[in-house]
Order: C-alpha cells, then sequence, then structure tokens
C-alpha cells in the first residue's frame, strides 16, 4: 500500500518542473492583467438593467476566463502528446494516477491565465458590483425609501440616480465592492497555498536528485530547440529539392545555397519513427542509464514504455 501510495505521489512531480514554467507563468500573468486592464477601460459597460445586470457581470467574469483557459489547453504542447498517446497506443501504459495528474499538469498551466483574470476582476470589484447591485436587500440600508426597489438598485453601478439616493449608492458600491476584493483575496490565498503543497510534494516525491532533474530539464529544453531547429532546415531543403525537380532549377538566397551544401537530405523520417518519438512520455532507465525522452530512446534503440527485464521503470511523467 505504502508503495502504491508513494508511486502515485511521484507523478505531482508534473508540476513546475523547472523555473522557466515559473517565468512562463509569471509572464501570463503579466499579460493577462493587462488585457483585463484594456478590458475594463474599454469594453465593460454595465447594462444597468435588472435581471441583465446579473448576467453580464458573470458573463464578464466568466467568459474570458473560460476562453483563456481553452487557448491554454490548447497552447500547451502536453495536451497533443496525450491525443497522439491515446491515438497511436491509448493509456494501458498509464495507471489512473498517471493519467489524471497529466490531465492535472495540463489544467494547472492553463489555469494560469484564467485565474489571474478572475482576481483582477473581483479585485477591480466593477463587474461584480454590476452583478449583484440589484439583489442587496433595501431593508439592509437604513431609511432606504421604501418606494425605490431592484430597478433602483440595478442603476446604481451606472450613477444614474436620484440625488437623495446618492449616500445609498456609495454604501452598496462601498458594501459589494468589499465582498468582491475579499473574494479575490481568498483566491489569491488559495491558489498560493495550492502552488507551495504541490512543490513540496514535487520536490519530496520526485525518484530524481536535484541535480539530475535540472539536468533533465536542461536536456529537454535543449532537445527540443535542436529539434525544431533542424526540422526548419530539413523542410527547407527538402522543399528546395522538391521544387528544383518540379521547376529545374530553385530561387534559393545566399544562406539557403551554403544550407543545401552542406546538409545533404536524402529523403524522409517514415512514419513509425515519427510516432516512436510522439506522444506522453514517462522517465525510465535502461540497465541504470536514464533515458530522458523519446528521442533518446529510441536513438538507445529501447522499445515500448512498459517495464522489461533490462530496464527500470520509475514511473515518473516527463512535463
Amino acid at each position: 500500500m505504502a508503495a502504491l501510495i508513494a508511486e502515485n505521489f511521484r507523478f505531482l512531480s508534473l508540476f513546475f518542473k523547472s523555473k522557466d514554467v515559473m517565468i512562463f507563468n509569471g509572464l501570463v500573468a503579466l499579460g493577462t492583467v493587462g488585457s483585463e486592464e484594456l478590458f475594463s477601460v474599454v469594453a465593460f459597460h454595465c447594462p444597468c438593467s435588472p435581471a441583465r445586470n446579473y448576467i453580464y457581470g458573470l458573463a464578464a467574469i466568466g467568459v474570458p476566463a473560460l476562453a483563456l483557459f481553452l487557448i491554454g489547453v490548447i497552447w500547451n504542447n502536453h495536451t497533443w502528446n496525450l491525443v497522439a498517446e491515446c491515438h497511436k497506443r491509448g493509456v494501458k501504459n498509464f495507471s489512473a494516477a498517471a493519467t489524471f495528474l497529466l490531465f492535472g499538469s495540463i489544467m494547472g498551466r492553463a489555469a494560469v491565465a484564467p485565474v489571474t483574470w478572475s482576481v483582477i476582476s473581483l479585485l477591480r470589484g466593477e463587474a461584480y458590483i454590476c452583478a449583484l447591485s440589484e439583489f442587496v436587500k433595501p431593508s439592509s440600508l437604513d431609511k432606504f425609501p421604501p418606494e425605490h426597489g431592484a430597478e433602483v438598485l440595478a442603476r446604481f453601478p451606472c450613477r444614474d440616480v436620484p440625488a437623495n439616493l446618492t449616500k445609498f449608492r456609495d454604501e452598496v458600491t462601498r458594501r459589494l465592492r468589499y465582498e468582491s476584493q475579499l473574494f479575490g483575496w481568498l483566491l489569491i490565498g488559495i491558489v498560493a497555498v495550492l502552488v507551495f503543497l504541490t512543490k513540496c510534494l514535487k520536490h519530496c516525491c520526485s525518484p530524481l536528485s536535484y541535480r539530475q532533474e535540472a539536468y533533465w530539464a536542461q536536456y529537454r529544453s535543449n532537445e527540443d530547440k535542436l529539434f525544431r531547429r533542424t526540422a526548419e532546415v530539413h523542410s527547407r531543403i527538402l522543399a528546395a529539392k522538391n521544387v528544383k525537380h518540379f521547376f529545374g532549377f530553385v530561387a534559393l538566397d545566399k544562406e539557403e545555397k551554403e544550407l543545401v551544401q552542406e546538409f545533404p537530405v536524402e529523403g524522409v523520417q517514415p512514419s513509425p519513427q515519427w510516432n516512436a518519438i510522439t506522444g506522453v512520455y514517462i522517465y525510465r532507465e535502461n540497465k541504470g542509464f536514464p533515458l530522458y525522452s523519446r528521442l533518446h530512446k529510441w536513438a538507445k534503440g529501447v522499445e515500448g514504455n512498459g517495464p522489461t527485464p533490462e530496464g527500470h521503470e520509475l514511473l515518473f511523467l516527463a512535463s
């Protein structure tokens, strides 16, 4: 039982694998703050009408957050690695904990922008005041004129009220802004605690030493950069050869001519090779030597993701 629990907790290292991730998350958060400020100035206009305020206020907070979340999921490479893994191999090589925490990694990174948007919206308070002003009970306001009801309260965010109701408008706005900012600070606190606990569990449950984990992160980053750069050059040279074959010549600039002469390309890689290096990777060792990626595993000629007599499966997902 203890071994099973330890195995499942190892997957928590999916989150915040490197400082690069933290920097990226910070940049996403800053960009979201700027976008929210721009949205509030340019696009937010409370309708100040009963029944419409609530829908508009919630939409101003929730719809952009949902859009940012979906964009985060789409831009995450793990999303498409998981799709490729399910399409080509299924999830038979992953336990329920691995699958759950892989989804958690994708959702966690995608949640940075929408959480930031929600927090800033709540701290500003405008959308919250617009949504809930009509639901303030007139009886909770001292000496509020009984002839006025939800219609007048709904107009408070627009300051379109009779002069004798100005002090009530200020009181309602102050009360709702307090509630909105309270929820915003609580959300910040909850997220901070979750991040702290995740970081602690990640360092405690990781099967790798700190230095090896840092090396692994550097290897993945360098492999990805070199692969993308080489793929771009390879595809350009191959395209040049095919264009030349069709027209009899190809118009290349000086740099492209040097590339064609320096790197002869004979053909393309077969689909089985592309499939072998695509998908979710589970860290493993073969005869005591680490295999840091699917490309590394393919280069070493190691097949499959499951444990073998020659290899030891550490059940540790790459982020």
